[in-house]
C-alpha cells in the first residue's frame, strides 16, 4: 500500500516530521525484522495492535517485547480484547499489516499508547508500508497521533 506511506508522509508534514520517515532497503514488517531492519531491539519496535471494541476499531501502540494481557485489557475496556482479522485491517484502520501504525487512520479509529513504551527515550513505530519507521519520543507519539490515553493493558511476551 505505498498510498498509506504517502498519506503518513502528508500527515507528519503539518508536525515538520515528514523527513524523519525512513524507508528500509529491507522488510519491517515484523516486530524482529523491524529490529533487524533498524539495527535495535525488538523492545524499542512500537507495535501497533488493531482490535475491535464493540464495532469501534481501537489501536493500542506497544512495545515489541509485549503482548495484549487480556484480565487487564478487560478491566480498562469492558471488554474482551478481539483482534482484527489481518483481511479487515486495510478498510478498517487505513493500513495493512506490517504497515500499521498511529498515523493518518480512519476516521473514527480510537488511538491508545500502552505503559510499556514509556522506558525508552524513543521507539519506532511504522509509517504505513512494510518497510518503514521512524524515531519518535512515545510523548510525540501520543501528541502526532492523537491519541485518547495511555493504558496500562499489555504484558512482556514470554508471560
Amino acid at each position: 500500500m505505498q498510498d498509506s506511506i504517502q498519506a503518513v508522509r502528508a500527515y507528519l508534514k503539518a508536525f515538520g516530521m515528514e523527513q524523519k520517515i525512513m524507508e528500509l532497503p529491507t522488510s519491517s514488517a515484523t516486530v524482529a525484522l523491524a529490529a533487524e531492519a533498524l539495527g535495535t531491539e525488538s523492545a524499542r519496535i512500537a507495535k501497533t495492535l488493531s482490535l475491535d471494541l464493540d464495532g469501534t476499531v481501537l489501536l493500542i501502540v506497544c512495545a515489541g517485547d509485549t503482548k495484549i494481557d487480556n484480565a487487564k485489557y478487560k478491566a480498562t475496556f469492558h471488554a474482551k480484547a478481539k483482534m482484527l482479522t489481518p483481511d479487515e485491517v486495510p478498510s478498517r484502520v487505513g493500513h495493512a499489516v506490517g504497515g500499521v501504525c498511529p498515523f493518518a487512520v480512519k476516521e473514527g479509529v480510537s488511538i491508545y499508547l500502552d505503559l510499556s513504551l514509556k522506558r525508552f527515550q524513543t521507539v519506532y513505530p511504522a509509517c504505513g508500508s512494510t518497510n518503514s519507521a521512524i524515531e519518535l519520543a512515545p510523548e510525540d507519539i501520543f501528541r502526532i497521533s492523537g491519541a485518547r490515553d495511555w493504558v496500562d493493558v499489555c504484558k512482556p511476551a514470554g508471560q
